[in-house]
């Protein structure tokens, strides 16, 4: 009996293995600027002003409803994206938001931006980090770019060209 027992048991927990659903993607990237730290947060703080930096984004629109502020991104694709913004914690110089309506491939975008002071006195560093999940939300087999590299490249692309963008706006400056 005892062996039936466990038996059954490790055939539960081997299925149950299998029975989850996406795993949590992360996409971290940092970049060193030269220019002062309230000069970089400067920009980095303003929710409005990622069109200014990003090279996807051809405007930006602020919308405030009800306690909520969200920005409605036109990107250079003529695709529009919705992000809603979450915090901002003017100690540590992060901001929080998330994506919230979009053709995008994939879901549950939640982003942050913390900037920090470099090693030299006009110098700041900027760390991008975004987390989310594939599109397709069941087990396998997943559909053509619904998958976790699709996801990620697509992130990665974005956090990316924005550090790049933001490094070579604020040094232009």
């Amino acid at each position: 009996m005892k062996k039936l027992t466990l038996f059954i048991t490790a055939i539960l927990f081997s299925i149950s293995v299998f029975a989850h659903g996406p795993t949590p993607q992360k996409v971290q990237e940092s970049v060193t600027v030269n220019v002062s730290l309230d000069k970089a947060w400067g920009l980095v703080k303003d929710f409005g002003a990622i069109d200014k930096w990003h090279p996807a984004v051809k405007d930006t629109k602020i919308e405030k409803r009800g306690e909520d502020t969200y920005r409605i991104l036109t990107l250079e694709s003529g695709d529009k994206l919705e992000e809603k913004f979450r915090s901002i914690d003017e100690d540590l110089k992060k901001i929080k938001w998330e994506i919230t309506k979009g053709k995008v491939p994939f879901t549950d975008f939640n982003s942050y931006m913390i900037v920090t002071k470099g090693a030299n006195a006009n110098e700041s560093i900027i760390q991008w980090t975004s987390r989310f999940y594939r599109t397709y939300k069941l087990n396998p087999p997943i559909p053509e770019g619904q998958d976790d590299a699709t996801a990620k490249a697509a992130v990665q692309g974005i956090v990316d060209n924005g550090i790049a963008g933001l490094k070579k706006t604020l040094e232009s400056k």
